[in-house]
């Protein structure tokens, strides 16, 4: 296992939208375990595999609270088959768009299929944080960010600030 690079935007790479995976095999296991290693370094709570760079439909998770025991989670393929027409708002924060948090609203249910680290079809409804971060990244899988769901003026505003962020942070490396 091994940590790799999270993207931060505004890098183009975050807009894409991944592809489907073909089969669950221990490359693509081998990729979930990294990113997961590289979620848990971050510190974070979920995280696509497009944000390190990998243009495949695959999302890890752990919503274990501080002080649990790790739940790992793996999700391939990742479809909602049903959403609720009510709504929840959390409070957002992206690995790919780091120290910003904001309020989004989403349907406060859903119910997912995926496939598992096995590879094995499951299907399972999701609510409260676990419905919101799901849905959080399968966005990403879209080449959708959560800031996206904001008021344009937000969302320049973080995005010159990146672009910022990023221009001193290379200056600083040359």
């Amino acid at each position: 296992m091994s940590i790799r690079e999270i993207i931060v935007a505004p890098d183009p790479r975050l807009k894409q939208v991944s592809k489907p995976v073909e089969k669950v095999d221990d490359e693509l296991r081998a990729l979930m375990d990294d990113m997961l290693e590289t979620m848990y370094d971050a510190p974070g709570i979920g995280l696509a595999a497009i944000q390190v760079g990998v243009p495949k439909r695959v999302i890890v998770m752990d919503l274990a609270r501080e002080g649990e025991a790790p739940q790992p989670r793996y999700f391939v393929n990742p479809e909602i088959l049903s959403s609720s027409e009510d709504t929840a708002v959390y409070e957002e924060g992206c690995l790919s768009v780091p120290d910003f948090y904001e309020d989004v609203e989403r349907p406060a249910q859903c119910r997912i299929r995926y496939l598992d680290y096995q590879g094995e079809i499951r299907e399972e409804d999701c609510d409260e944080l676990f419905a919101t971060c799901i849905q959080h990244e399968m966005d990403h899988l879209e080449g959708v960010l959560f800031i996206d769901h904001l008021s344009k003026l937000k969302r320049s505003m973080m995005l010159k600030k990146l672009t910022k962020a990023k221009k001193l942070q290379e200056k600083e490396l040359a």
